[in-house]
């Protein structure tokens, strides 16, 4: 054999084994990987995961499908979650609910011992919404109505989900009482506030926007700490006269508890890189959601820091999951 064609062959040979060791590390290899949402399609999770997902593909990365577990105020699709495989193949999507089912129910996960924290990949604020039909139209009359009559409004909630977590509190600071109503998810509270099923609810910005921009809804009030970029006439709780009420959905990325680091570090990279494309981000700030990329030790210290936040205003506020 020639020196010529000995080279070629020996290049070839490295060629093949780069590829079957890159294919061996990969986080996923003979199957898409799974990315476990927490709630029905068409809320902000949803949303986000599925636009993210769809731009790592783009880039190169693995493939990648979304699978709904609703229910349980996210505790479902959490425990499939933690139940499963750490070898890469499962991820979750999921926000605030997962630090506060632990102080509000006996729940089988620990949020930091059962999972490993990969990313916050987004955030958005949230707002109390109303049917344009309905007689409320400041936060301040809903809350009047639910002091003359105590518990005769309803709002819709997942329970133990922020969206009641956000209401305890203001009726705890306000002083006035409504009648929750359980929903499994975003979509179906602001379907049921459009259909007159209930008076309100506290949710995310993405599933009641398209309803609030053709007019059948009125936003009262957002629960962030300033005035929302796209909604300028909205006031905040805060302004409504409850001051340092701050709230906002956090969306973040974890994987089983034991996933190699290695692959851990992998789905950090691709996932920053998505949220950091200007298409992706105008796509999702349409929406209503604002893309983050706060990985590793930084967004476990967050996790941290909510973790013990929820605990005090759920104790202020003497909040019951069921």
């Amino acid at each position: 054999m020639n020196r010529g064609i000995r080279n070629r062959v020996i290049a070839a040979a490295a060629s093949i084994l780069t590829l079957l060791a890159n294919s061996a590390a990969s986080p996923q290899s003979a199957r898409a990987v799974k990315v476990i949402v927490p709630y029905p399609p068409g809320g902000g999770a949803d949303v986000l995961v599925r636009t993210l997902i769809n731009q790592v593909g783009i880039m190169g990365g693995p493939t990648m499908v979304v699978e709904n577990h609703p229910g349980g105020g996210t505790v479902i699709g959490t425990m499939d979650a933690v139940r499963a495989a750490p070898d890469g193949n499962t991820l979750l999507l999921t926000n605030n609910a997962l630090l506060l089912s632990p102080h509000l129910r006996k729940v089988d996960y620990d949020p930091f011992a059962s999972l490993a924290s990969i990313c916050q990949v987004g955030s958005t604020p949230t707002i109390s919404i109303v049917n344009s039909a309905s007689p409320y139209r400041s936060l301040k009359d809903l809350i009047d109505a639910g002091r003359v009559k105590p518990g005769a409004l309803t709002f819709g909630a997942g329970i133990g989900a922020l969206s009641q977590v956000i209401y305890e509190m203001l009726m705890h600071r306000a002083g006035f009482r409504m009648t929750l109503v359980p929903y499994t998810g975003t979509l179906p509270e602001v379907e049921a506030v459009f259909a007159g099923q209930i008076d309100t609810a506290f949710v995310d910005y993405p599933p009641a926007a398209g309803l609030y921009k053709s007019g059948k809804l009125r936003v009262l009030a957002t629960s962030s700490a300033s005035r929302i970029a796209w909604l300028p006439e909205v006031p905040t709780v805060s302004e409504v006269g409850y001051k340092d009420f701050d709230v906002e959905v956090w969306y973040g990325l974890f994987a089983p508890a034991g996933t190699p680091r290695d692959i851990e570090a992998r789905f950090a990279t691709w996932f920053s890189r998505a949220a950091q494309v200007p298409e992706v981000q105008v796509r999702l700030a349409a929406q209503g959601l604002e893309t983050t990329s706060v990985c590793g030790a930084p967004f476990a210290s967050y996790l941290h820091r909510r973790f013990d936040d929820y605990g005090d205003i759920i104790r202020e506020a003497n909040i019951k999951a069921e």
